[in-house]
């Protein structure tokens, strides 16, 4: 482009000086400009004249390089209205690693918490992703239901005790407030509607009490029909041998989801899943949650039987989409106990 430019604008200068190379007859040729006196400081006007358009498209250049990086995004959050948490948490991907499983690790990461559950049924383990930086974080009911004692871990070790402020068991969604917390980083909520088949999805959790534990893979399915239960007390602690039960195509997997039943639209994911992860975020590669992972395929434990070297993740996960959640949280923030 600065090569172009600098070739063009000295065609005008040889152009010009023809006429004076040949200026014994002077009705054969136009007369002079009227800077022909000033020609030795000539190229110096046209070289600035020059610079008008070569610093428009250098201005433009730079605007579009700066979309091709990946640094737009950074306006789409900071004026994305539909966000319930500051857009700040998504310009935290780093720019040399946005798209990347871990750059999307790295920002969100620290916004995704370990919860420990005792009830009278055990104890059980699963996720959390914060939504305000004072400790409210949502989570799966199935994770808290039950439990006269809630523990979380955050990010970088700091355990806190926490409370449950709402609970939703027809959606399976539950908020929790960790006591005396105070500047945490929130998730950035995204839309689940712009998801398509096929797109990349990290999946960060605390599977088998491994806080922050991270994997990827895509969105195999939309708007699959999920199957759990609804009953107080009649979940059982997660384990290796398989996570919360639920049913799917009209088998049950986990374990008897028992009679009290809802059944809720969710995302499928072929990213790793475990017991443990529930509650844990599904993130789109801008480092936006899209949904919260709510129930894993461990066959181990189905109806179809299978021995324990079978359990474990085998690429059929589903989550929450984060919608539902958006639209439930005015709900499960007045303290609602559905």
């Amino acid at each position: 482009m600065t090569e172009t430019f600098r070739h063009s604008g000295e065609y005008p200068q040889q152009q010009s000086s023809a006429p004076v190379h040949h200026g014994g007859t002077r009705g054969a040729f136009p007369p002079p400009p009227t800077y022909a006196p000033e020609a030795p400081h000539g190229p110096a006007p046209r070289r600035r004249r020059a610079k008008g358009p070569v610093a428009l498209l250098a201005a433009v250049a730079i605007a579009a390089a700066a979309v091709g990086g990946g640094t737009a995004y950074a306006v789409q959050t900071l004026t994305d209205p539909g966000s319930t948490a500051p857009a700040t948490s998504a310009a935290a991907v780093p720019t040399s690693k946005k798209g990347t499983v871990s750059g999307v690790a790295e920002a969100v990461g620290p916004s995704i918490v370990e919860i420990s559950a005792t009830s009278a049924q055990g104890k059980s383990t699963g996720s959390g992703v914060i939504t305000k930086s004072d400790g409210e974080v949502i989570t799966n009911n199935h994770v808290i239901s039950g439990a006269t004692s809630i523990k979380v871990r955050t990010n970088d070790g700091k355990t806190y005790d926490a409370e449950i402020v709402g609970t939703d068991s027809k959606k399976d969604l539950a908020l929790i407030q960790l006591k005396d917390a105070s500047g945490l980083k929130p998730a950035t909520l995204g839309d689940s509607d712009d998801v398509e088949v096929g797109d990349e999805v990290v999946a960060i959790g605390s599977p088998e009490g491994l806080t922050g534990t991270v994997t990827s893979g895509i969105v195999s399915a939309l708007d699959r029909d999920v199957t759990v239960s609804t009953g107080e007390g009649q979940e059982q602690p997660q384990s290796p041998q398989g996570g919360w039960p639920f049913e799917f195509g009209g088998q049950e997997f986990n374990g008897d989801t028992g009679s009290s039943k809802t059944t809720y639209k969710a995302l499928q994911t072929d990213a790793s899943l475990n017991p443990g992860n529930s509650g844990g975020a599904l993130i789109d590669m801008n480092g936006a949650v899209v949904g919260i992972n709510s129930a894993m395929y461990s066959p181990s434990s189905s109806a179809q039987g299978g021995g324990d070297s079978a359990s474990g993740s085998v690429g059929l996960g589903f989550a929450i989409p984060i919608n539902t959640v958006k639209d439930d949280l005015g709900t499960l923030r007045s303290g609602s106990k559905a």
